[in-house]
């Protein structure tokens, strides 16, 4: 396990650095000038010139990116041009929202995707099966931001049941927190929630040809104790690598929901961030993004080690 662990770490680290120098150069090739944004179009250009050397903007582009990676090691995401606010507390303030908005819909996903797959594959070849297959076609073609607005549009605008957009804020109380992300949650899980399903359908019908099952079967063990007892614990090993990895893409594919409901969450704030030009904002939220991704896999190819020994076995 020792041996695996760091080979996995190196992996991580190396990663995550080449992350870092990917989206450093993307940002720096892109059109446009943070100082003549924040100065105006009809600045003086020597005012623009003096904005630009107060950013750093007129240092060499290696030396930035050492004082970034410096200043993200000590904590020091530095200050956002446009909100004039250190970037931690933007980047804290909003991840208050956006990892909740994950959370809950990977509760969604993991509910509705392993009922619908368990449902299908103990319905093989037959009618359930079949229309629970069509279904998840459907799901895995929506596209989230719009069946976000059809969500809208029925409980918002015809039902009246939840507010189309906005967020109260924590403080003012848990459940209205959960109220006002419960239709982003849903319009961020029906897409992954579709894919588990059919992952989830796979492994369980994969595990049901196995020996152990037809010999529970064969002792009188009724099929709904085999599926829950038996068949889904062993199914649920590639299923939770599926999960972890879509939890990792539900965290970095907020951006476009949380626009659509109007949320005040990280997707949010690179978006305006993008259209403001405060790289140093967008380039520090673009990497929290992708290290959060690269994390997330890292755990679950731990979790993959401690639930199936033979990952470890190969893997040396």
């Amino acid at each position: 396990m020792g041996l695996f662990l760091f080979k996995r770490l190196i992996t991580l680290v190396a990663t995550l650095v080449g992350t870092s120098v990917v989206v450093f150069l993307v940002l720096e090739i892109l059109p446009g000038n943070a100082a003549q944004i924040i100065m105006g179009p009809d600045a003086a250009p020597d005012a623009v010139e003096a904005m630009a050397r107060k950013l750093g903007l007129d240092r060499p582009g290696w030396e930035r990116y050492w004082d970034w990676m410096g200043g993200m090691l000590r904590g020091d995401l530095g200050t956002s041009y446009a909100y004039s606010t250190p970037v931690a507390e933007l980047v804290l303030e909003r991840l208050s929202l956006t990892v909740p908005l994950a959370l809950l819909a990977m509760a969604f996903t993991t509910v509705l995707a392993l009922a619908a797959g368990i449902y299908a594959a103990s319905r093989h070849n037959k009618l359930g099966d079949v229309g629970v297959m069509g279904l998840t076609q459907v799901g895995i073609a929506i596209p989230n931001f719009w069946f976000a607005i059809l969500l809208i549009l029925l409980f918002s605008v015809h039902l009246g049941w939840f507010s189309a957009g906005g967020f109260p804020g924590w403080e003012e109380g848990i459940l209205p927190g959960l109220r006002a992300l419960l239709l982003p949650a849903l319009s961020l899980a029906v897409v992954q929630a579709a894919i588990l399903a059919r992952f989830t359908r796979s492994a369980v019908l994969e595990v049901l040809r196995e020996d152990f099952v037809r010999t529970a079967r064969a002792k009188g063990v009724s099929q709904r104790a085999t599926l829950w007892g038996h068949v889904l614990r062993n199914a649920l090993i590639p299923v939770i690598t599926v999960m972890g990895l879509q939890f990792a893409e539900l965290l970095a594919g907020t951006i476009v929901v949380e626009s659509v409901f109007y949320l005040p969450g990280l997707g949010r704030l690179i978006f305006q961030s993008i259209s403001n030009r405060d790289l140093i904002v967008v380039r520090n939220c673009v990497m929290l993004l992708a290290a959060m991704v690269v994390i997330v896999n890292f755990v679950v190819d731990i979790l993959y080690a401690v639930i199936d020994p033979r990952v470890k076995a190969s893997d040396i």
